[in-house]
């Protein structure tokens, strides 16, 4: 039985062919050093499901099943799959692969690396995306079965996001994997170095089972601030940056020595909200710094109003500079379970005042306003303009931004009222967020980064029903359903999907990626 589904496409390449002028140390030979705006965690591949952690190991590990430049799965280390019957997957691995240390992948390896992951403590676990499977069966060296409780046709788009490791590892800490012992993997570099916050240095995996990588060396450097990035490829002391900063966009896209690439992500920003506690929540007070014994974000009036209260367009054309696209929901649309009949929430401060008024709250309250400024682009100036726009219809705002770190230290104590942060629907469909994001906290596989504490049990109840569901055009209704009825309730309220954009030395180009990774995989040289 094969099981199709669509795909998100449309990369952007941006900057018109112009003669390659040479290219300089920074790409000379077969090196290549990128430049990128976030560290990664760990390099520990099961520890963190966040992006610039995913995109260091998908330089060093594989996968059973991999996503292409617009989410469409192909074979990985697994070359065929197939339905055995409802509940019943089975995976054949390609032969003849190894690890970096000479091992050769066996099926063994696979039922280490899928019952490790759940052992793993992680600030976001990467067993939303095994929590499905119920049995595992090493059939031979490269058969394996994976049984699941019900019917489950996104078990192959879930495991494109678990790493396989040898099983020679044992039971192993995460540290062991930054100071290179276990950072073994079967991908295209291999792992030689990682100073924490500066950078990862690999080589090329000679014995790589799939198409090797142009570059011999890779340094791979994380430069968070926005202007020492840029200039860092200005002077040609990297071949390629990530996020370049939207207010140098008119000016770089004008730049003889670069060339821009761009593309629409599948990475929603949104603002998260309490909506859990009875009684007062943590950074809320009345309009005079009061305790109101009682949290406002529970109103589903006020939520609404906070919303309303956001100039979308006005964030996305005069912070953004146009590199990203108003918001409704957490898929954009042309992807696979986005939904047309979800608007995105106009801008009415009027009505935003009335709804305050009618829900007890003419005056107004005050409220403190936290999230990153170092992750997503433009983050710190969005939550200025959130607090701008949130005080005109009398919600006191204050900011405090802080880096991510900080920020998800504090939202695991569940120590915040109102939150700014970013989700990144990279399996190119929206269960991620609804099982993740808006499933029900507490409930097994649910609620993992669910910092507000939503719960709404249809809403879950039909997320399930739609994961069970082999039928593709069946499963996507269920799954916009339920999409709806959390932007119904106003579980959170997002506010645009980023668009990526990537700058690199003229005489290189990449490839646009709808999940944001920077790869040097897919850097090469034009012409």
């Amino acid at each position: 039985m094969s099981l199709t589904r669509r795909g998100f496409g449309g990369a952007l390449l941006g900057a018109a062919a112009l003669p390659a002028l040479p290219v300089r140390a920074q790409g000379a030979g077969d090196a290549l050093s990128i430049a990128v705006s976030a560290p990664p965690a760990s390099i520990d591949p099961h520890y963190y499901t966040l992006t610039p952690s995913i995109q260091v190991s998908t330089h060093l590990f594989d996968t059973l099943v991999q996503r292409d430049e617009n989410a469409r799965l192909r074979p990985g280390l697994a070359e065929g799959w197939r339905l055995v019957n409802d509940t019943t997957w089975e995976f054949t691995l390609r032969q003849g692969v190894t690890f970096h240390n000479g091992e050769t992948l066996v099926a063994e390896d696979v039922t280490y690396s899928l019952r490790r992951v759940p052992t793993v403590q992680s600030p976001s676990s990467f067993s939303v995306y095994t929590r499905a499977i119920t049995g595992i069966e090493v059939l031979d060296e490269r058969r394996i079965r994976l049984t699941t409780a019900s019917a489950y046709p996104q078990l192959a788009n879930d495991l494109a996001s678990v790493f396989i490791l040898p099983r020679s590892l044992g039971e192993v800490a995460s540290a062991e994997f930054n100071n290179g012992r276990a950072a073994i993997g079967t991908g295209p570099f291999r792992f030689v170095s990682y100073s924490p916050n500066d950078r990862v240095r690999m080589e090329r995996n000679e014995d790589y089972w799939g198409d090797k990588p142009e570059w011999r060396t890779l340094d791979y450097r994380i430069i968070t601030q926005s202007g020492s990035r840029v200039a860092a490829l200005l002077s040609g002391d990297v071949g390629m940056i990530d996020n370049l900063p939207t207010a140098d966009l008119a000016r770089l896209r004008q730049e003889d020595r670069l060339t821009i690439v761009e593309g629409t992500s599948l990475r929603l920003i949104f603002l998260g909200l309490d909506v859990f506690r009875d009684g007062d929540s943590p950074d809320i007070t009345g309009p005079n710094g009061e305790k109101l014994g009682r949290n406002p974000l529970q109103d589903h009036r006020v939520r609404e109003a906070l919303s309303l209260a956001i100039n979308r367009q006005a964030i996305v054309s005069r912070v953004m500079e146009g590199a990203a696209v108003p918001a409704g929901q957490f898929m954009p649309e042309g992807a696979f379970g986005y939904n047309p009949a979800i608007p995105v929430p106009g801008f009415d401060p009027n009505r935003a005042k009335a709804l305050l008024t009618e829900a007890g709250y003419p005056g107004g309250f005050s409220i403190v306003l936290r999230g990153p400024n170092d992750r997503y682009v433009n983050d710190a100036q969005i939550l200025q303009v959130v607090a701008q726009l949130w005080a005109r219809i009398g919600v006191k705002t204050q900011v405090d931004a802080q880096p991510l770190a900080t920020v998800i230290g504090r939202l695991n104590r569940f120590e915040v009222s109102a939150y700014l942060l970013g989700w990144s629907n990279s399996t190119g469909e929206p269960s991620t967020s609804l099982r993740a994001v808006l499933g029900s906290r507490g409930t097994p596989g649910l609620g993992l980064s669910n910092y507000g504490r939503y719960s709404n049990p249809e809403m879950d109840a039909l997320t399930a029903d739609g994961l069970k569901t082999l039928d593709e055009a069946a499963r996507e209704k269920k799954l916009q359903d339920a999409m709806a009825m959390a932007m119904r309730d106003i579980a959170v309220i997002p506010l645009h999907t980023q668009k990526s954009v990537w700058g690199l030395r003229r005489g290189l180009t990449t490839t646009s990626r709808v999940d944001e990774q920077t790869l040097a995989m897919g850097v090469r040289r034009q012409g």
